[in-house]
């Protein structure tokens, strides 16, 4: 089940055709998810473009709260363009994530002597045995090679162990097409959702996390665990108009109830395909929108973002906790 079986409109935005990150044309993404006795995790990439180590697309990042252990995003900050798939995993698999990317690359690129591979994640040990190590290198390329322009949401790859608001949360993804100046464009996002607290949940001005608390008695619990959100566009941008979109995403987590509290990493990684910083011999020349004109991405990126996190509650399913206590699914209450 996806957000739009349950929701026919959320938001003033119209939807790309497939509701998903890929509705922008190039991009791809993929999912192996690990799901055996304590394992409940698993890998999600994000792929911007064929061959990307070349075309490097202009990129920004844009960290709401830093309580989170992502690699890559100094360079990618200071440069403005990323070289790499984005992957996706669990707090302690980071570094097996790195060297996933690194050893892709290398075997489609054998000269490359640097490289800045990009990797985030969130806290999934409320239902996974972490401490396991479950995921390896090998997972990465294969997600990487699974990778599609159709993908899951809910309860897989880099989502399989995580909880959102109190409930079951996983990968999610939406997105938004606009015109400006009589060309259409289109965002899209992806969420790895693993933060908030059930009594804040608001679903379209409705706090229906209160009633799911009351009606499950769940005990109080802090806005902590963390969010990955991915934007991608094919909107004509520099790095700079990027991370002015990449701080709106902030108003649909906001809108949705979170608080972003202490423990919660929040961070949005963002990409165009519309520029690259490919290397080039001469002067490299993009076409950027004037700032006046940005209104419409700004509201959209929070829009998409907001839809993108009920995705992947809606399209999770119940399961246990390492503990053997419940984790309820939104679709349940709705």
């Amino acid at each position: 089940m996806r957000v739009q079986e349950v929701f026919e409109q959320y938001g003033e935005g119209t939807r790309g055709e497939k509701n998903l990150i890929t509705d922008v044309k190039g991009v791809k993404a993929g999912h192996v998810t690990l799901d055996d006795d304590t394992i409940h995790t698993g890998v999600t990439v994000v792929v911007p473009c064929d061959d990307i180590y070349h075309k490097k697309p202009v990129a920004a990042v844009h960290v709401i709260n830093g309580f989170g252990k992502t690699a890559g995003l100094m360079q990618l900050e200071e440069l403005g363009c990323i070289e790499s798939p984005i992957a996706l995993t669990n707090t302690l698999s980071v570094g097996q994530c790195l060297e996933g990317l690194v050893r892709y690359t290398l075997a489609e690129n054998l000269n490359v002597r640097t490289f800045n591979p990009v990797c985030g994640e969130t806290n999934d040990s409320k239902i996974n045995d972490i401490a396991s190590l479950a995921v390896r290198s090998d997972h990465v390329i294969e997600a990487i090679e699974n990778a599609s322009d159709t993908f899951e949401t809910g309860a897989v790859g880099a989502g399989r162990g995580t909880v959102c608001f109190g409930l079951k949360g996983g990968i999610g993804s939406a997105s938004r097409t606009f015109r400006i100046k009589g060309n259409d464009y289109t965002i899209g996002i992806l969420v790895q959702s693993n933060f908030g607290s059930m009594r804040d949940l608001t679903i379209a001005g409705d706090p229906i996390g209160k009633r799911i608390a009351e009606a499950i008695k769940a005990q109080e619990s802090e806005d902590k665990g963390s969010i990955m959100i991915i934007l991608a566009t094919d909107l004509p941008v520099d790095s700079r108009q990027l991370k002015r979109i990449l701080k709106r995403c902030e108003t649909g987590l906001i809108r949705l109830g979170s608080r972003l509290g202490h423990g919660s990493g929040d961070v949005v990684i963002g990409f165009t395909t519309a520029n690259t910083m490919e290397h080039a011999k001469g002067m490299i020349v993009h076409e950027i929108l004037p700032d006046h004109l940005l209104d419409p991405a700004f509201r959209l990126a929070g829009e998409a973002t907001e839809e993108a996190v009920l995705d992947s509650l809606i399209a999770a399913e119940a399961c246990q906790d390492a503990q053997g206590n419940p984790v309820h699914a939104l679709r349940e209450f709705l």
